[in-house]
C-alpha cells in the first residue's frame, strides 16, 4: 500500500508529463513542422481511445462474470476496420469536404444544414456520454480505494466522492488547457492528440506487463493458465448467440458513433490514406489488449479472496503479490484509459454543445436586440462557451457517478452508454447511403430512439430507488403491463440490454424510413444529399449560393469576428487574388460565398455557418446541375450543362477582369495627367521664386537686410525643389531593385517611437490620440531600419492629415506571427473609399483634390516600393471601421536581400 499524498504526486508527475508532451507538440505545430504528428501510427495509436477504464478494468471484470463474452467489446470494431473501412473512408472524405467539426455537425449538415437535427443530436451524445464518464470517475476512484492507503504517515484518503470530484476537476483544467486553444476544430489538436497517443502506449505496455507476470510469475507459463482457466467458473460460460450477435452489433455501431471516436477518427484525421494503416493496425492494438484478460480474470479468481471485485484484479493481482512497482505502472494504466477518454469526449462534446446550442443562442438574441445581423466578436464568445460546457459536461458526468451511487460492475455502465450513441446510427448511415433520406425523418428516428433507450435503460440505471419508482419497473405506467420498461410492448425474457437493442434501433430505423418517405427534402437538403453519397463522384465546390447582394466588406466583418482578424483577412486575400483582384476585396460569387461558409463551418459548425452567411447571402439555390443530379437524369445533359455553365462563368469572370482593368487604366490615365500637371506646378513654384529673387539679388544697391531674407527664401524653396526630385529619384531606383540597403538589428518599439516623434510636426495643432501596446513592440527586427522608419513615418503623417474624425484616432498594432512581424495602423475615420482603393499605391495617386496644392502622390507608392525591397509588403484592410493599412516583414530577411545588402 502506498500513502495517498505519494499516490497525487505520482498522478500529477504524469499528468505534468503529458502536460510537457502536448505543449510541445502544440509549439512544433505552430511552427509548421507537422511531420511526424500526423504519422499513420499517430493516428492509430489515437483511435485507442476506444479502449478507455471499461476495457482496462472492466474487461477482466466481465470476463469473470460472464466468460468470453467480453471479446464483443473488441469484435465490433475489429469487423467495422477490417471490413467496413471503405465507411470510415467516406465519413472522413466527407468531414474534409465539408469541414464537419462533430458527429452532430455531421447530421446537420446533411439534413439541409438544420440546427434543430445538430442539437437533438448534441442532447443525446450529452446524455450518453454522462454515464461513461461516470465509469472513468469511478474506475479512477476505486484504484484509488484500492492503491491508497489510510496510514498516517500519509493524506487521509478522502471519500470516493470527493476523489471523483478532484479528479473531474484536473481533468477539465487539462482539457480546457490544450482543446480549446484552436476555434476551428479543423485546426486539428496536436498536443491533445499526442498525449493520447503517448497514454495508448503507457496504457498497452501497463496491461501486457500485468498479464507476463500473472502468466508466468503466478501461473507458471501458458500450461498453469490453462488449467487456472478450466477449473474456474470462466471454463463453465456458455456461448448466447442473440446476445453475443447483440453486444457485437453494440460495440460496432459505437466506435461510428460515440463522439470521441469520431473526433479522432474523422474531424483529426489528416490524411484518409491512414485509415488503410489503422484498419490492421487498430484491430491489432485491440488483440493486444485483450490477449490477457482471460488468464488475468482466471488467476484473480482463484488466488484472491472470494468477494473481491474483478473489475480491480489488474491492481489487486500485483498488490498480493508484493509487486507495488508493476502496480504502480498498472494504476497508471489505468488512470491513462480513463483520462484519454474524458479529454477527448469532452472537447467533441463542448464543440457540439456550443456550435448548436450556444452560437444559436446567441445569435438569435443578437438579432433581435441589435434588429439586424449579428456581427460581433464571436470567437472569444465561443472559446469561452466551449470551456463552460467542458466543464459542464464533466459535471454531469461527476452528477451521474454521484446519484447512481456506482455500479458493481463498469461493463454494464458501457452498454448504456454505446446504446445511448447508437441511436445516430440510422440517421448516419441512410444520410450518406440514401439520398431520399430526409431531415424531417432524421428527427422522428432520434426522438424515438432516444426515448426508448431513455425509458428503457438509462432511467433505470440509476436503480429502483432511482428516478424509477419499483411500481412503475413492476407494473408499468399507469398500470399499463406492456409499457413496463424492460418489457416493452409484453415482451418478457429479454436481457435488458438486448431489449433496448431491439426497440430502440428498430423504432429508430422505421422512424426514419417512414419519415423521410412521406415527407419531401429541401432544395438544400436535395443538394446536400447529392454531395454525401456522391463525395467519390462529385466535384468539392458543390454550390448553394446566389450572390443576393452580399457586400464583401460586410463578409469579411463577419469573419473576422469569428476566425480573428489575421485568419479571415488571410482567407479573403487569398481569394481576391486568386480572381486576380490582388490588393481588394473578392467578388461575392457563389464558389467564394460557398467556400467562406465551409471556412466558417470549422469554427461554429455547418448549421450556424450557413445561418450566419445567410444574413448577408440570402436565398440558398440549387443549380441546374444539382437538379438534375438530384432527379438522375440523363448524364450526358449534365455533363453538357456543366460545360456550358463553366464557360460561361469564364468569360464572365474574364470580361469582368477586364472591365476592371480598362477602368483602372483609365483612372491611371486620369492620375498621371493630374500628376503631370501637379508635377509641373510643384516644378515652376520654387524655380519661379529662386529666378525672381535672384534677379532682385542682382541688384547693387539692395539693402543687406534685404539680401538675407532674399536668400534664405531661395535656400527654402531649394530644398523644396530638391526634396521633389529626391522622391522620383528614389522611386525610380526603389523600382529597379537598385537601392542600397543598410541591413541592421534594431528593436522594432524604438522604430516605432522614433516615426511617432517624426510625424508629431504635421498639424502638430490638431488633438490626435495614439493607441500603442510598448510591451508588445519589443520585437527585434533585422532589416534596413532608415527605409523602415520612412515607411512608418509615411502612414503616422498621412492619418494625422487625412483622419476625418471628430476626435481622431490612430491604433499602432504590432506582434509576430510565424516568421513574420506584422504592424498594423488603424484609424477611426471614414477610411478610404471602395472605388480608390485600387490605385492608392499607385504612382500617379492622389485621393484629394488633384488642383489643391500639396504632396505629388507618392508616399505609398515609395512605401510599397521600399517593402518591397526589404522583402515585405504594405497592404489596405477594408473592414476595419477606418484607414488602415498592414505592414508585414521577415524577421530575417531573404537571402537575396542580404546578398544584395553587402554588395551596395
Amino acid at each position: 500500500m502506498v500513502p495517498f499524498n505519494i499516490l497525487v504526486a505520482v498522478c500529477l508527475v504524469y499528468v505534468g508529463f503529458l502536460f510537457l508532451i502536448a505543449f510541445a507538440a502544440e509549439r512544433r505545430a505552430a511552427r509548421g513542422r507537422v511531420g511526424w504528428l500526423r504519422s499513420p501510427l499517430v493516428y492509430t495509436l489515437s483511435l485507442s481511445i476506444y479502449c478507455t477504464a471499461w476495457t482496462f478494468y472492466g474487461a477482466v471484470g466481465y470476463a469473470a462474470r460472464s466468460g468470453l463474452e467480453f471479446l464483443t467489446i473488441y469484435l465490433g470494431p475489429t469487423l467495422v476496420m477490417v471490413g467496413w473501412w471503405l465507411v470510415l473512408r467516406k465519413l472522413v472524405r466527407i468531414g474534409r469536404r465539408q469541414r464537419v467539426t462533430s458527429i452532430a455537425d455531421l447530421i446537420s449538415s446533411r439534413f439541409g444544414k438544420s440546427n434543430l437535427l445538430g442539437v437533438l443530436v448534441t442532447v443525446i451524445c450529452v446524455v450518453a456520454a454522462t454515464p461513461y464518464i461516470a465509469l472513468q470517475l469511478q474506475s479512477v476512484t476505486l484504484s484509488f480505494g484500492v492503491f491508497a492507503s489510510d496510514a498516517p504517515e500519509g493524506w487521509a484518503l478522502p471519500n470516493q466522492s470527493a476523489t471523483a470530484l478532484w479528479v473531474a476537476a484536473g481533468l477539465a483544467l487539462f482539457t480546457i488547457l490544450f482543446g480549446t486553444r484552436n476555434l476551428d476544430a479543423n485546426e486539428r489538436h496536436h498536443g491533445v492528440v499526442i498525449a493520447i497517443a503517448v497514454e495508448a502506449v503507457v496504457k498497452l505496455v501497463a496491461l501486457v506487463a500485468v498479464g507476463i507476470f500473472v502468466v508466468w510469475g503466478i501461473a507458471g507459463g501458458w500450461q498453469g493458465v490453462v488449467e487456472t482457466i478450466n477449473s474456474s467458473a470462466i471454463a463453465e460460460w456458455q456461448l448466447q448467440p442473440g446476445r453475443w450477435i447483440g453486444l457485437t452489433c453494440v460495440s460496432a455501431a459505437a466506435i461510428l458513433t460515440l463522439p470521441r471516436m469520431f473526433q479522432v477518427m474523422v474531424v483529426e484525421n489528416a490524411d484518409e490514406r491512414h485509415l488503410a494503416t489503422a484498419s490492421w493496425a487498430f484491430p491489432l492494438y485491440l488483440l493486444l489488449m485483450s490477449v490477457f484478460v482471460v488468464p488475468i480474470a482466471a488467476v484473480g479468481l482463484t488466488t484472491l479472496p472470494a468477494g473481491s471485485n474483478p473489475d480491480l484484479f489488474v491492481l489487486t493481482l500485483p498488490l498480493a503479490q508484493g509487486q507495488g512497482q508493476l502496480a504502480m505502472l498498472a494504476f497508471l494504466g489505468g488512470f491513462s484509459s480513463a483520462t484519454s477518454m474524458v479529454i477527448v469526449a469532452s472537447i467533441a462534446l463542448a464543440t457540439m454543445v456550443s456550435n448548436h446550442i450556444v452560437v444559436p443562442l446567441w445569435l438569435s438574441i443578437r438579432q433581435r436586440t441589435a434588429k439586424g445581423r449579428a456581427t460581433g466578436d464571436v470567437r472569444g464568445m465561443v472559446l469561452m462557451a466551449r470551456r463552460l460546457s467542458i466543464g459542464g459536461v464533466l459535471a454531469l458526468g461527476y452528477s451521474y457517478y454521484h446519484l447512481s451511487g456506482g455500479s458493481a460492475a463498469l461493463a454494464s455502465i458501457g452498454l448504456i452508454a454505446f446504446l445511448g450513441a447508437a441511436q445516430i446510427l440510422p440517421a448516419m448511415l441512410g444520410g450518406i447511403f440514401w439520398r431520399g433520406a430526409t431531415g424531417a425523418g432524421a428527427a422522428m428516428g432520434l426522438i424515438v430512439g432516444f426515448i426508448v433507450w431513455i425509458y428503457t435503460l438509462y432511467l433505470p440505471s440509476f436503480g429502483e430507488d432511482g428516478l424509477i419508482s419499483h411500481d412503475l419497473m413492476q407494473l408499468g405506467p399507469w398500470g399499463i403491463a406492456w409499457l413496463r420498461p424492460h418489457a416493452l410492448f409484453g415482451i418478457e425474457g429479454l436481457d435488458p440490454v438486448l431489449h433496448t437493442l431491439f426497440w430502440s434501433l428498430s423504432l429508430n430505423a422505421i422512424s426514419f424510413v417512414c419519415g423521410s418517405l412521406f415527407t419531401f427534402p429541401s432544395p438544400i437538403e436535395r443538394m446536400q444529399g447529392v454531395a454525401f453519397v456522391n463525395v467519390f463522384d462529385t466535384d468539392a465546390d458543390t454550390r448553394g449560393w446566389s450572390r443576393g447582394g452580399a457586400e464583401a466588406e460586410d463578409l469579411l466583418i463577419m469573419a473576422q469576428g469569428i476566425l480573428g482578424a489575421d485568419e479571415a483577412q488571410a482567407f479573403f486575400q487569398a481569394e481576391a487574388e486568386a480572381q486576380g483582384k490582388a490588393g481588394l476585396l473578392p467578388d461575392t460569387t457563389p464558389e467564394f460565398i460557398d467556400r467562406l461558409e465551409r471556412r466558417l463551418a470549422g469554427a461554429v459548425g455547418a448549421a450556424t455557418a450557413h445561418a450566419m452567411i445567410a444574413q448577408f447571402a440570402e436565398g440558398a439555390v440549387v443549380s441546374a446541375q444539382d437538379l438534375m443530379a438530384v432527379a438522375s437524369e440523363a448524364q450526358q445533359i449534365m455533363e453538357y450543362s456543366i460545360q456550358l455553365e463553366a464557360k460561361s462563368e469564364e468569360l464572365a469572370r474574364t470580361a469582368r477582369q477586364l472591365q476592371e482593368a480598362n477602368d483602372k487604366l483609365r483612372d491611371l490615365s486620369v492620375q498621371k495627367d493630374a500628376f503631370l500637371s501637379q508635377i509641373s506646378h510643384e516644378l515652376r513654384t520654387p524655380m519661379t521664386s529662386i529666378r525672381a529673387f535672384s534677379e532682385i539679388l542682382m541688384d547693387p544697391e539692395l539693402p543687406p537686410g534685404m539680401q538675407q531674407k532674399y536668400a534664405e527664401i531661395i535656400h527654402d524653396e531649394t530644398i523644396r525643389l530638391t526634396r521633389l526630385l529626391d522622391d522620383l529619384l528614389d522611386l525610380s531606383v526603389l523600382e529597379n531593385r537598385k537601392v542600397q540597403l543598410n541591413i541592421k538589428v534594431a528593436n522594432l518599439h524604438d522604430l516605432i517611437e522614433k516615426a511617432v516623434r517624426a510625424a508629431s510636426s504635421t498639424q502638430p495643432q490638431r488633438s490626435f490620440t495614439l493607441h500603442r501596446d510598448p510591451p508588445a513592440e519589443h520585437i527585434p527586427v533585422i532589416t534596413d531600419t532608415d527605409r523602415l522608419l520612412q515607411v512608418f513615418i509615411n502612414l503616422i503623417s498621412n492619418a494625422r492629415k487625412y483622419c476625418d474624425a471628430e476626435r481622431p484616432e490612430l491604433t499602432i498594432s504590432a506582434r509576430k506571427r510565424g516568421g513574420r512581424i506584422i504592424v498594423d495602423f488603424i484609424d477611426n475615420g471614414s477610411g478610404i473609399p471602395k472605388e480608390a482603393r485600387r490605385l492608392i499605391f499607385e504612382k500617379f495617386s492622389r485621393l484629394t483634390d488633384n488642383n489643391q496644392a500639396g504632396g505629388a502622390g507618392l508616399g505609398l507608392a515609395i512605401c510599397r516600393e521600399i517593402m518591397a525591397n526589404l522583402g515585405g509588403s504594405i497592404t489596405y484592410l477594408p473592414g476595419q471601421g477606418g484607414a488602415a493599412f498592414r505592414v508585414s516583414l521577415p524577421v530575417r530577411p531573404p537571402k537575396e536581400i542580404i546578398e544584395r545588402a553587402k554588395t551596395s
